[in-house]
């Protein structure tokens, strides 16, 4: 079985999904979406309500900014990979909890090891966490950390950055180093200095 059939088979699996409470209030589940064979993911907290319309990923407001960022390095977004933690949208976009983390998280481990990159773009706290346990967004952001046997790149959400000026800054002057980061991305691997962690997974340059 090839990589789109599998792709497919676990879109399936997410669109029939009934392991939390928000299946009962979806309109569309988003299994996430683009370039099986690409090297470098972006991995986002969970759908919002255009997300939740249409049924892909990033498509509102913060995709269209996401969309800008990734042009502004040479990529289009049908180069890369994108998707969430969380498959369907939570009511009012609360955010997501540990319960409907934990049944959503062996669909993005599954596409992960489908994918097989070698970096992971982080946007946002939750899927900083889903890696990463404990780390704080706040003190993470634009540090290339290593994740097994992957480069974890933690950004803001682009919805924040929305928000808050100060975060748009942040954000689009991190977004602009992913390159030089994938550049890297094997000697990032081959000099990383373990640090402590609370599931002793991580590491950090």
């Amino acid at each position: 079985m090839d990589k789109i059939e599998l792709a497919n088979q676990i879109a399936k699996a997410v669109v029939s999904c009934k392991k939390c409470r928000l299946c009962k209030s979806r309109k569309k589940a988003v299994p996430g979406e683009g370039n099986l064979d690409s090297r470098i993911i972006f991995v986002g907290e969970a759908p919002g309500q255009n997300e939740d319309d249409q049924g892909r990923p990033f498509v509102g407001r913060a995709g269209s900014l996401l969309s800008e960022m990734l042009e502004r390095i040479k990529l289009k977004r049908e180069q890369v990979w994108i998707g969430n933690v969380v498959k369907c949208r939570p009511p009012e976009n609360r955010a997501p909890m540990v319960d409907e983390l934990r049944n959503c998280s062996p669909y993005l481990e599954s596409q992960i090891r489908l994918i097989n990159p070698k970096i992971i773009v982080t946007l946002g706290r939750f899927a900083l966490e889903h890696f990463i346990k404990d780390a704080k967004i706040s003190n993470k952001h634009g540090i290339p950390l290593v994740w097994k046997d992957r480069i974890i790149y933690p950004l803001y959400h682009p919805a924040a950055a929305l928000r808050n000026p100060q975060v748009a800054e942040i954000l689009k002057k991190e977004f602009k180093k992913i390159p030089e980061v994938m550049e890297k991305c094997e000697e990032l691997l081959k000099n990383k200095v373990v640090v402590k962690s609370a599931d002793n997974q991580i590491s950090l340059i």
